[in-house]
């Protein structure tokens, strides 16, 4: 009876030997950030359509909160029970990495089997890690934009704000407090993370940052000088007066036709159309068409500062990372998302969502033309391409070129998000707007500041 049970034991184990892999039951743990309730459904009708080309593999799609997902990660990877394909923020697709939780192998093997070349350039810039190696396939992002009235560029004879010169011009030319119109509504709260993330856009185009890859601090170059100095003379001169003013101010002053201009991100796109009841155009002429906003505004994404001609922007991109445990199936899930279902992908939140991949062998620009054509909205939907010209939306996603995050980029990404969770940066520099220090004294004390929590950190 014994040897009856070994010989079965043997034989089964064998015809398991001979059983194709694929023909095996698969379960793949999708982790996504997009977990608002109308995105998971279309998220999960993604995971059907890949369930059904590939039988035999299941999907789990489980919604996460961003801002816990560092913590989710780190309890995970300790337990060994890492998800098999994650969304990954910008901010930790090299930091997984380097922690052992992302396979940056089979993340490149994908982008390979895709084509280098139909991606943005920024974009696999981001996720960089050695040479031609990636650590996360750059699916989607948004970058930061200044915003402008063109009508009123064009009957002023403006040049586009492109530059700090333009800007600064700009800005002082249109700058009407009488009549209500603030040249360039930016913010000036020191309590706002959104006043150090407009900071930030502006001090990337000056070639500046705060930290080498080595992990030196380097506040007080000549490059960031020249940024605290253009941003402090931008709103002494052009500013808003009243104190206190982040997105909610300068995106509803410009809805209500009282800016020239403002940086804000591309979610503004969709509300400046009148398609989101919460965030609706006020000015006067919106009386009659609630589109009127968008129809008379264009963008700059990525400029240049004094010392560097070289076009930078703040930018924020996903990223599809495969984990270091995950089964083969889950470069073939990732690949799905590009080829098969890519414009769905997007289509999740098209306001927010430029392509990081372009296009395709055959046509290079093909995800770039179709986006634009993807419904936006809220209470109400139509495509971006309904309000906003082929050109301006040319101009919106060749910022993708550009993008950049001071530390994110050069390996540095946890000084980075540890300052992103501190108030000292915009404290000073808005204390240098009121002039109640100087600009070397603000830099000084940001200096001294992001040392201390470098050596918290360590």
């Amino acid at each position: 009876m014994r040897k009856f049970i070994v010989v079965l034991v043997l034989f089964t184990l064998a015809i398991a030997a001979i059983v194709p892999v694929a023909a095996q039951d698969t379960t793949l743990t999708f982790w996504t950030t997009e977990n608002q309730p109308e995105r998971v459904e279309r998220q999960e009708a993604i995971a059907a359509a890949f369930m059904e080309a590939n039988p035999g593999v299941t999907v789990e799609v489980v919604p996460v909160e961003q801002n816990e997902l560092g913590q989710l990660m780190t309890v995970n990877l300790a337990a060994g029970t890492l998800p098999d394909v994650m969304v990954v923020p910008l901010e930790f697709a090299n930091k997984w990495h380097a922690d052992g939780v992302l396979d940056a192998d089979a993340a490149t093997e994908v982008i390979d089997s895709l084509g280098v070349d139909t991606f943005s350039s920024g974009g696999l810039a981001l996720t960089q890690v050695d040479e031609g190696l990636y650590s996360a396939v750059p699916s989607d992002g948004w970058g930061q934009l200044i915003v402008y009235r063109s009508d009123l560029f064009e009957a002023a004879g403006l040049a586009a704000p492109d530059s700090y010169d333009n800007i600064l011009a700009a800005a002082q030319t249109l700058n009407d407090p009488d009549n209500g119109i603030v040249g360039f509504c930016g913010p000036n709260a020191p309590d706002q993370l959104y006043t150090w993330q407009t900071f930030e856009h502006v001090a990337l185009a000056n070639g500046a940052t705060f930290v080498t890859p080595e992990g030196d601090i380097t506040w007080e170059t000549p490059e960031m000088t020249e940024a605290v100095e253009f941003y402090v003379e931008l709103m002494q001169t052009a500013g808003p007066a009243e104190q206190g003013w982040y997105w909610d101010q300068t995106r509803a002053n410009y809805f209500a036709g009282n800016c020239a201009m403002t940086i804000w991100s591309p979610f503004i796109l969709d509300e400046m159309a009148g398609l989101r009841d919460a965030a609706f155009p006020t000015c006067a002429e919106c009386e009659e068409d609630s589109s009127f906003i968008a129809l008379n505004s264009d963008f700059v994404g990525a400029f240049s500062g004094y010392s560097s001609d070289v076009p930078a922007a703040f930018g924020s991109a996903f990223n599809f990372g495969i984990s270091v445990d995950a089964p083969d199936a889950a470069k073939d899930y990732v690949r799905f998302q590009f080829e098969e279902v890519y414009l769905d992908v997007l289509g999740v939140a098209a306001e927010g969502k430029f392509p990081l991949r372009l296009g395709n062998a055959d046509n290079p620009s093909e995800y770039i033309e179709a986006w634009s054509n993807l419904d936006v909205g809220v209470d109400r939907r139509a495509p971006l391409s309904d309000f906003y010209s082929e050109e301006d939306l040319g101009i919106i996603v060749s910022g993708s070129e550009g993008y950049s995050r001071m530390g994110l980029s050069v390996g540095q990404a946890e000084i980075a998000n540890a300052v992103s969770s501190v108030f000292f940066i915009q404290e000073n520099l808005v204390a240098a707007i009121n002039g109640e220090i100087s600009v070397e004294e603000a830099l000084e004390n940001i200096q001294i500041e992001t040392e201390d929590l470098q050596i918290e950190l360590e």
